[in-house]
């Protein structure tokens, strides 16, 4: 057996007297206690940020979500499995609106066995119509972690090296039922650089602390639903890009949608290679994207292109990838008491109500928390370092 790591359980360390964080002003309320742990909150995804640390732009990710009898429990309403498929659809929207120029597959697994829910594709609609459809699946028997991570090895294995290839499980039973040895697919999984993560709905399991150990995941327990939002949503951003990643020239198409005009004699209706995998989807069709390499059509971007093998991208995908390369450095925390003058955010042009405001490193405007997150989280750029250089 592997040694564990030298860590105290909880219940393990000393008695924590948690009611002394609350302490009560002169008139006695607790408003401005609960004010500041509001603030310390709203402030712990900005200050656990990678700061300057260059992360993935090109991503390929496996879900595998725990479809088992043990996710028909109801301590999440109205029950794991109905809670689970919400969050992720929530997660879909948002990954793609961060990596747009990355991939998502979906694995279930249940009865000892695990199968494909979706392929790994680009397009956001396809796994929230899947994971729709899936609320209405009957949970039964118990996972299979080994036959879920094989599956999703045999796709990623394949994957280019300049990508990361990662794993999240969403795991509820206590127990997995596998065909093999375990551990010497973690080993695998290690050699071939696959990042695997697991987030539990019961409690910790060995299985798992060895998994994400070895392949440098992180392994978490919810508390209850919003909690459980909140680590779907940490895998949003992508992991910093290891050293061992190739640093290669990838080639790319731009291609613009064209649609063939109704009065044209010469237009025909055609498929689209996307329909090779899929007997869905709308048939044939006078428009699409067309691999400026092979000219074979397709209905969405980003794809690869079957024929020729091209990434197909938008330049606007491009764009709002490239802020993974250069992150936006943390801003510097600052009192408001030493704000002389215009005690206003220089963003939303709110008054500044917290003890404390932040400021730009480059063009040091004062904003406050709230435009603070929205900055990092969502723009990606200081609004006022562009309004600046933009002003002859």
């Amino acid at each position: 057996m592997d040694e564990e790591p030298e860590r105290a359980k909880r219940w393990e360390g000393g008695y924590e007297r948690t009611w002394e964080v609350l302490k009560e002003d002169e008139s006695g309320s607790l408003k401005a206690t609960v004010e500041e742990l509001l603030f310390q909150s709203k402030r712990k995804r900005v200050v656990e940020s990678h700061g300057q640390v260059r992360l993935g732009m090109m991503r390929h990710l496996f879900v595998v979500i725990d479809c088992s009898r043990s996710m028909e429990d109801q301590d999440l309403k109205p029950n794991r499995l109905t809670s689970t498929l919400k969050l992720m659809e929530a997660f879909v929207d948002e990954y793609f609106d961060q990596n747009p120029i990355s991939q998502v597959g979906i694995i279930t697994t249940k009865n000892k066995r695990a199968e494909k829910l979706t392929e790994l594709t680009g397009n956001p609609k396809k796994h929230i119509a899947a994971l729709k459809k899936t609320v209405d699946t009957a949970c039964a028997g118990e996972p299979s972690l080994f036959n879920s991570l094989n599956l999703a090895i045999q796709t990623l294995k394949h994957m280019p090296g300049h990508t990361s290839r990662e794993i999240l499980i969403i795991l509820s039973s206590l127990t997995t039922c596998d065909p093999a040895n375990i551990y010497e697919l973690i080993k695998t999984l290690k050699s071939l650089k696959m990042r695997v993560s697991v987030i539990g709905l019961s409690a910790e399991v060995r299985v798992c602390t060895v998994l994400t150990r070895e392949t440098g995941g992180s392994y978490h327990v919810i508390l209850d639903e919003s909690h459980f939002k909140e680590l779907l949503m940490l895998h949003v951003k992508p992991p910093p890009a290891s050293s061992s990643s190739e640093c290669s020239l990838i080639r790319m198409g731009f291609p613009q949608h064209t649609v063939a005009s109704l009065t044209d004699q010469d237009a025909k209706p055609s498929f689209s290679m996307s329909h090779l995998d899929s007997s869905g989807g709308p048939g044939l069709s006078l428009g699409g994207y067309y691999c400026p390499q092979c000219h074979a059509k397709y209905t969405e971007l980003p794809v690869e292109c079957k024929v020729c093998g091209l990434t197909l991208v938008s330049a606007p995908h491009l764009a709002r990838s490239f802020h993974h390369l250069f992150p936006l450095e943390p801003f510097i925390e600052i009192p408001v008491e030493e704000i002389q003058v215009n005690r206003f955010c220089q963003a939303c042009q709110g008054e500044l109500k917290d003890k404390s405001a932040f400021s730009c490193t480059s063009c040091h405007s004062v904003v406050c928390v709230e435009c603070d997150l929205f900055i990092h989280d969502s723009l990606h750029c200081c609004p006022c370092c562009i309004h600046s250089q933009s002003v002859p």
